[in-house]
């Protein structure tokens, strides 16, 4: 596991032959080598790969079972050898295979966990599949008959005792993050899966060698499964299917390979080949570990289940204790080719079947919770101001939609464009067609005579030299608003979204306060992409090219005067950045929990070392581009300067709706002291300046 910890997990299916051991056997040291060299920290191999899982009756033969016991001896001493590389001391990963085992008078079906040349454990299946196609109940017995036979506790091979049970866990010395249950194939499929009481008991990636045969529509199901499973527990889970060399009499199976974290899909082998296959991710520990502390529910469950006798497992140690990545001496990000994709925008769906589900799921979030705030309050109207920008923009089709489920008259949509010093042609023209074409009543309130008024009673230079040239527009936009609502009888619509909210970057008391805040869990590219689907959605004649125009349009507040053109010269994200890299930040370094070296190696996998086409069409007004690392670390700084500095804000935000895994209300998700110190944080970040 490297220092930022990420555990590569490797699934290998072979090319067995049925009742083949010394082949399957050769075949399996073949890819474990391979998968070393390709720096796997642990080797999973399919159920019952040493004999293939269709020997049928051939289970009962004394013959391939010795040979059986023989292979795992033999394999398991290949993980002992050393020079490879791998650590200072040599040592290679664990390696994880299935075979039939003899135990107390009964034959199992067992995964053995092999490590530094030995056989460390051995953990016989619980559920045996004896319906349909499978009958394993003719051969195998059941690990549910072991509880209570301490006699049963090892088995002897080869000399050697060894840990024999379901109730054993693989904890890793260097580690204690690293915790490996086991389960074999069926478990997964049983209403209460070993897997999860492993998860409660401290396993932290499970394990399942299995042999699941193909039949239509079951591949589907059984990934859901694996995924649902690796999400329940908090965990990561590698799952590794027999594959073509099976037995094809009245089966076939297809090798299916999944490596799983947290609900999430890391990798996924291609079926049916008739080559062997590995399958590598990397499962991030530290990730997991972070979803276990928060997770209430988790704890309570592991404490509730702590005392009951399943729970009561064996803790086999292994694991080097030195790493060539040793945790408190962190590797250069070079050494490290991650295998696992980072999403560079964590808060916005990829594909296109997605698109639909997910953007009508979130308008509903918003609309919704509008439509409640008015429906409890008996309110008919609303006011929103309208800048001609992304977040003032989503906030009135959130209102629209509030309107049709509550099936008030859109007239009652009050909107208002409040021309300043900086305001375009661009933008309020945008404003201006934008109604036109939905058929709602708009108002213009030119505010620079009022501004000016004000800056004279305060006896400013009138002059953008200072923070109270724009915040005196900002908070008279936001008293005009107010008061409107008081004559229409309605209540402001609040259209500051998340990102802004991270950074800060709104005017205490001014756009910051609404009556209620429709965009407040809703990062800046999440708003793009809800207006983007907007615009390819909408019925409105001509409203759809609107907004992809306000799409385009440079992000800005417009409280500083346009260039000689007329064109916005105050562009945000050249001020506090690109809020793609303040969005990535918010998701790995808030929600995730991660230190500001993690979010940065992160961002350098997302936006430095990649190919640029994991953009899909659908979201356009995003800088395109790699980034470098220097820009990365000059924006990371501002990112934590501004989070720490700018609480305040936050802890006086109204109320709003939640839409996604993080919020940063004070009565939600975030509670955070405003005089908080960022000194750690970027002291951090500027030691990763200087090795730069």
């Amino acid at each position: 596991m490297n220092a930022y910890g990420f555990f590569r997990a490797a699934g290998a299916v072979p090319l067995v032959k049925t009742a083949g051991v010394e082949e399957n056997c050769a075949g399996i040291i073949e890819l474990y080598k391979k998968a070393v060299e390709d720096g796997a920290d642990l080797v999973v191999f399919p159920e019952l790969s040493l004999t293939a899982y269709t020997c049928g009756d051939l289970f009962s033969q004394s013959k391939l079972l010795s040979l059986a016991e023989e292979a795992a001896v033999r394999l398991a001493e290949v993980t002992g050898e050393r020079g490879s590389g791998r650590t200072r001391s040599g040592d290679l990963p664990p390696v994880i295979f299935g075979l039939p085992l003899r135990v107390g008078g009964v034959l199992y079906n067992c995964a053995a966990f092999a490590w530094n040349g030995r056989l460390l454990g051995i953990v016989p299946k619980t559920y045996l599949p004896n319906t349909h196609e499978f009958y394993e109940q003719r051969w195998f017995g059941s690990a549910h008959g072991l509880l209570n036979r301490q006699d049963l506790s090892t088995v002897e091979i080869d000399g050697v005792a060894v840990p024999f049970g379901a109730d054993l866990l693989f904890n890793n010395k260097a580690d204690n993050r690293i915790v490996i249950g086991i389960e074999i194939c069926e478990d997964l499929w049983a209403p209460l899966p070993p897997s999860s009481r492993m998860a409660l008991g401290g396993a932290t990636i499970i394990a399942n060698p299995s042999a699941s045969n193909e039949l239509a529509g079951k591949s589907a199901y059984r990934r859901e499964l694996v995924l649902q499973q690796s999400g329940r527990g908090l965990a990561g889970y590698i799952y590794v299917s027999s594959g073509v060399g099976e037995s094809s009499t009245d089966t076939v199976y297809g090798g299916e390979t999944i490596i799983a974290e947290n609900g999430r899909r890391l990798a996924m082998g291609e079926r049916f080949l008739r080559e062997p296959e590995i399958v590598m991710a990397d499962i991030d520990m530290e990730f997991l570990s972070h979803e276990r502390i928060t997770s209430n529910s988790f704890s309570q469950a592991a404490a509730a289940e702590a005392g009951r006798e399943q729970l009561r497992y064996r803790l086999i140690e292994w694991g080097c204790i030195d790493p060539v990545y040793a945790v408190s001496s962190p590797a250069p990000s070079s050494e490290i080719n991650l295998m696992r994709w980072v999403d560079p925008r964590p808060f916005v769906p990829s594909g296109l079947e997605r698109r639909k589900e997910r953007c009508e799921e979130i308008f509903s979030i918003q609309s919704q919770g509008l439509a409640s705030r008015l429906a409890h309050i008996g309110c008919k109207d609303v006011v929103i101001g309208l800048s001609g920008g992304l977040d003032s923009t989503l906030a009135l089709l959130v209102s629209l939609k509030a309107f049709e489920i509550l099936g008030l008259d859109r007239h009652g949509i009050h909107s208002y464009t409040m021309p300043g010093f900086g305001t375009t042609g661009r933008t309020l023209g945008n404003v201006k067609e934008l109604c036109r074409l939905m058929d709602l009543p708009l108002e213009s309130v030119d505010i620079r005579k009022s501004c000016e008024v004000q800056m004279a009673d305060l006896d400013h230079s009138g002059e953008p030299s200072d923070v109270a040239y724009e915040n005196v527009q900002a908070r008279y936009r936001t008293a005009l608003l107010m008061n409107k609502s008081n004559m229409v009888r309605g209540i402001v619509i609040g259209t500051g979204d998340l990102s802004e909210l991270a950074l800060g970057w709104c005017t205490y008391n001014g756009d910051h306060m609404s009556m209620y805040a429709v965009n407040t869990g809703v990062p800046k590219t999440l708003v793009t992409y809800l207006v983007e689907y907007a615009a390819d959605t909408r019925p409105e004649e001509g409203v759809g090219a609107v907004l992809r125009d306000i799409i385009g349009t440079p992000i800005s507040p417009e409280l500083l005067p346009p260039d000689k053109a007329g064109a916005i010269a105050q562009k945000t994200e050249e001020v506090v950045g690109p809020y793609e890299l303040h969005d990535f930040f918010l998701y790995q370094g808030i929600r995730c929990g991660f230190s500001p070296s993690k979010v940065f190696f992160l961002a350098k996998q997302a936006f430095c070392e990649r190919s640029l086409d994991f953009r899909d069409s659908l979201v356009s007004g995003i800088e395109e581009g790699a980034r470098s690392e220097e820009e990365i670390l000059k924006w990371l700084e501002v990112f934590y300067r501004r989070f720490f500095s700018q609480q305040f804000k936050r802890s006086c935000l109204p109320d709003g709706p939640k839409v996604g895994t993080i919020a940063l209300s004070p009565r939600g998700d975030w509670r955070m002291p405003s005089d908080a110190s960022a000194k750690d944080w970027l002291d951090e970040i500027n030691t990763l300046k200087e090795n730069l």
